[in-house]
């Protein structure tokens, strides 16, 4: 899920890290999700026109396992490399797209198969 696109010069700093909604976000780092369904979330950031722009993008459904083999794996990254937008671009290469973060993060090519087979949220 992604939300609103925002301006990071327009966001207090404090060291490397920007307040934003009452929460301070170290910009591209991954971090456990606030939402009940998802896995995690990022404040993504991009250039657009010379502005440095953020999102908010919550990746990795709940209840499903992540990484657990390697045909697994397999299968997932063959699926995920064709998932376009809806200006039909690919977004395994677009910061801003959930694709991209659960691909890097969750299902990464250069690491073990060593996930859970399922997530269950903490109660």
């Amino acid at each position: 899920m992604i939300g609103k696109k925002f301006r990071l010069d327009q966001l207090e700093k404090r060291g490397n890290k920007f307040l934003y909604k009452g929460h301070l976000w170290t910009p591209n780092m991954p971090i456990k999700s606030t939402r009940k369904n998802k896995k995690m979330m990022v404040m993504a950031t991009k250039m657009v026109r010379g502005v440095r722009y953020g999102k908010i993008i919550h990746f990795g459904e709940c209840g499903y396992g992540h990484n657990y083999s390697k045909q697994a794996k397999v299968n997932f990254l063959k699926r995920t490399a064709y998932i376009r937008d809806k200006y039909g671009r690919l977004t395994k290469n677009d910061r801003w797209s959930a694709n991209y973060w659960s691909r890097k993060v969750l299902w990464p090519k250069d690491k073990p198969c060593n996930g859970p087979k399922i997530t269950r949220r903490a109660a």
